[in-house]
């Protein structure tokens, strides 16, 4: 394998399913499998085994790399903690390892997805880069010159957990008045659901509120926007003046020449996006006497975690397979 470009397992180890694909050294996705998640950790590294033998069947592998919505920590060999996976100070990528054969890494999903866009989409060519995915909630990734920054103990950053409103909506962190409250999927329905208590107006979407609180989900938001329901464009403007204030607030702080904006939520992108970077440039401080980040949304969607996994996997590879030779030679 040294000196060779090899192929490598990069996985989303999501909540709800595992995805492993195939990924080239160009960025490329060449095969994939999936198989729902199991909710114990034997049962859970049993299906990700089994994924990963299933695909070196059919294809050369040299590593795998899983990227994982939780706590790892620095040498991205333990899970310390994921809240919908059942691993806690769990040393996934030795046990992996041992099962598979092959090396295996571990990685923040976002840091992995951020990783992707950087090597092979929209944040090609940035320097310092802020990922912020949004979803279910806020995850995010920073990049400064050119490198992922994790922290001192491998958590970082944490910015859906700022705290925007001083005791405002409930965050599952514990915590209240978290950015990711009000700038998320779940938001999209909180805010529908306030907005309706105080201020009723005539709309379908209104109509399904009021019938079933609990069916309301952000992307019917989303698609009653897209069809002009006056609720959901109020709510729609709502949450562009939440990531607007919130881009500002990291942009203070880290100075980025380059935003993208990921997560399921992107794909409404049209619906939010230049109002949200008309706040942003209207709150960062300074405004109209500096430069401002350029925002972009994902190039890579759904696939960028397990791109970024596979490719932090396979330099992993190579530089331990250079310093084996360095070793030899040395003898």
């Amino acid at each position: 394998m040294a000196g060779a470009r090899p192929l490598t397992v990069g996985i989303d180890v999501g909540g709800t399913n595992i995805r492993a694909s195939v990924i080239d050294a160009a960025g490329e996705v060449l095969d994939t499998v999936q198989a729902p998640t199991p909710h114990s950790a034997k049962a859970l590294e049993d299906a990700l085994a089994r994924s990963v033998r299933e695909l070196c069947q059919r294809h050369p592998i040299g590593a795998v790399g899983l990227a994982v919505a939780g706590f790892i920590n620095g040498d991205r060999s333990t899970v310390r903690f994921a809240p919908h996976l059942p691993w806690q100070d769990a040393p996934v990528a030795q046990r992996l390892t041992e099962r598979l054969e092959l090396p295996v890494i571990l990685e923040h999903d976002a840091n992995a997805a951020m990783w992707a866009e950087y090597r092979f989409g929209a944040a090609a060519g940035g320097h310092n880069v802020v990922l912020v995915a949004i979803g279910t909630g806020i995850g995010a990734a920073l990049l400064i010159d050119g490198q992922l920054y994790r922290g001192t103990h491998g958590v970082a950053p944490e910015l859906g957990h700022l705290q925007v409103v001083p005791q405002g909506r409930a965050c599952p962190c514990g915590k209240r008045g978290c950015w990711e409250r009000y700038c998320s999927g779940t938001a999209l329905a909180d805010t529908a659901i306030e907005m309706l208590a105080t201020d009723p107006v005539r709309s379908v979407l209104a109509k399904d509120v009021f019938r079933d609180p609990g069916s309301l989900t952000g992307r019917r938001v989303a698609n009653a926007a897209q069809d002009g329901d006056p609720l959901a464009v109020r709510v729609m403007a709502d949450f562009a003046r939440w990531l607007g204030l919130g881009l500002a607030f990291v942009s203070d702080i880290f100075d980025p020449d380059l935003v993208v904006i990921a997560g399921g939520v992107s794909s409404s992108a049209p619906l939010f996006l230049d109002e949200a970077r008309e706040e942003y440039a209207r709150s960062v401080t300074g405004a109209g006497h500096r430069p401002l980040a350029r925002i972009r949304t994902t190039q890579l969607g759904e696939a960028a975690g397990m791109i970024g996994a596979a490719d932090l996997a396979r330099a992993a590879l190579i530089e331990s397979e250079r310093k084996s030779s360095r070793v030899v030679r040395s003898r």
